[in-house]
């Protein structure tokens, strides 16, 4: 029996090396042709990934950022956005060229730099930031969801985008001051599921974080409906 699990396995295996052969898959990054192993992102756009490191530091820019608006114990972002920069690319095939599997793969990433600091020891579970109904039903997917379940694959940490919702559909952050921002999101989400927050320590999950003004919202909606500790996990840091 074991012999023909590893006849058929790797039988497998070949046909997987011939149909790469004639098929094979680029980096959704650099276009490079993976190699064997490689998913999504190759090794080198990996490594070169401009990464914040801020789960190594006691404070950072957006913890700063945050500080007096919320209690939070931790705001970490995994990757740094500049404008024209490869971290920018992949976010933008995420978003917009539906490629989610980019999310999970990032997630799964920087999920396994944080495992060392044992979050699931004292965090519950992962919330990402809501899309509206139908931004979600046109895109297909949440990128936030899928970005939280890749970290929640690595750290063994629950993810439910189903606690929360976005009742409201805004116009676009980007070329708002910070307090246009504020303004236009401070009212839009709605937590759902009271009995799945209450009681519990919770990590937002964003794509990009500039402000915080969303994050900020959905915070507040969460601690006034009994969590008990929020922090942030992003994607990437747009200064």
């Amino acid at each position: 029996m074991k012999a023909n699990r590893r006849n058929s396995k790797s039988l497998k295996n070949i046909l997987l090396d011939f149909v790469s052969l004639f098929f094979p898959q680029y980096c959704l990054s650099c276009s490079d042709i993976l190699v064997k192993g490689e998913e999504i992102v190759c090794t080198k756009c990996i490594i070169d990934l401009p990464k914040t490191n801020y789960h190594q530091h006691i404070t950072n820019p957006i913890a700063e950022r945050l500080k007096g608006r919320l209690p939070m114990e931790f705001v970490y972002a995994f990757l740094k956005f500049k404008k024209k920069g490869n971290v920018q690319h992949l976010l933008h095939q995420l978003k917009y060229n539906n490629h989610p599997e980019i999310g999970v793969t990032l997630g799964r990433v920087y999920g396994n730099s944080l495992k060392e600091l044992e979050l699931n020891k004292s965090y519950d579970l992962l919330i990402p930031i809501p899309l509206h109904k139908t931004r979600k039903k046109s895109r297909g997917y949440n990128q936030s969801a899928k970005f939280a379940e890749g970290l929640s694959s690595a750290m063994a940490i629950p993810f439910d985008d189903a606690i929360c919702s976005r009742k409201i559909k805004t116009a676009t952050q980007t070329k708002k001051s910070r307090i246009e921002r504020w303004e236009n999101v401070k009212e839009v989400f709605v937590v759902d599921a009271f009995e799945m927050a209450k009681n519990k320590n919770v990590i937002l999950v964003d794509d990009v974080i500039t402000t915080g003004a969303t994050i900020e919202a959905l915070a507040i909606k969460l601690m006034e409906a009994g969590c008990k500790k929020v922090s942030v996990i992003c994607l990437a840091e747009a200064q």
